[in-house]
């Protein structure tokens, strides 16, 4: 429980995945697109946030940037978080804008590793070392923007086309 308190706090601070960046190249190319393609394939069931939750997935508050942007609220699958094998079928955050509406609207997944580097569809991760501000060991993740057009780039963290300002109770 432990670690799934300081994933929330690690989120909703919005530094996630601000750590060294080891490398991926998100320009305009085709190895970008095809990883966005299957993401989106593998995760469209995720359009119904009740699907999240129903697989496990638990939200943690809406993370902005102090620079303006937001990642959304992520619903986090703690199980899946460790050292095993990353599935594009089964990202360990799925991400979400609230809307004036009072709906989710999914717009990113995040895949976090603690075994690494570790790279999804020949793009590495981001790397945060320990010991670190979250006391977490040292860790991997990879923003995916599969659903909402990041102009930082489609592996950035923070999108500045997203807003938590819609955010009701969740």
């Amino acid at each position: 429980m432990k670690t799934m308190k300081l994933l929330a706090l690690l989120f909703a601070t919005g530094l996630g995945g601000m750590g060294l960046a080891l490398a991926h190249n998100d320009s305009v190319g085709a190895a970008p697109m095809l990883l966005a393609d299957s993401v989106r394939e593998a995760n469209s069931r995720f359009q119904d946030v009740a699907v999240a939750e129903r697989e496990g997935y638990a939200p943690i508050p809406c993370a902005s940037g102090a620079d303006g942007g937001a990642m959304g609220i992520h619903y986090v699958n703690a199980a899946l978080i460790g050292d095993g094998p990353v599935d594009v079928a089964k990202p360990q955050a799925v991400m979400y804008e609230p809307t004036e509406d009072g709906t989710l609207e999914l717009v990113a997944v995040e895949y976090i590793t603690t075994k690494g580097p570790a790279s999804l569809g020949g793009h590495l991760f981001n790397f945060t070392g320990a010991p670190n501000r979250y006391g977490l060991p040292a860790f991997y993740e990879l923003h995916v923007w599969a659903w909402k057009r990041n102009p930082s780039g489609l592996f950035a963290d923070m999108n500045p086309n997203v807003s938590c300002d819609a955010m009701t109770g969740h």
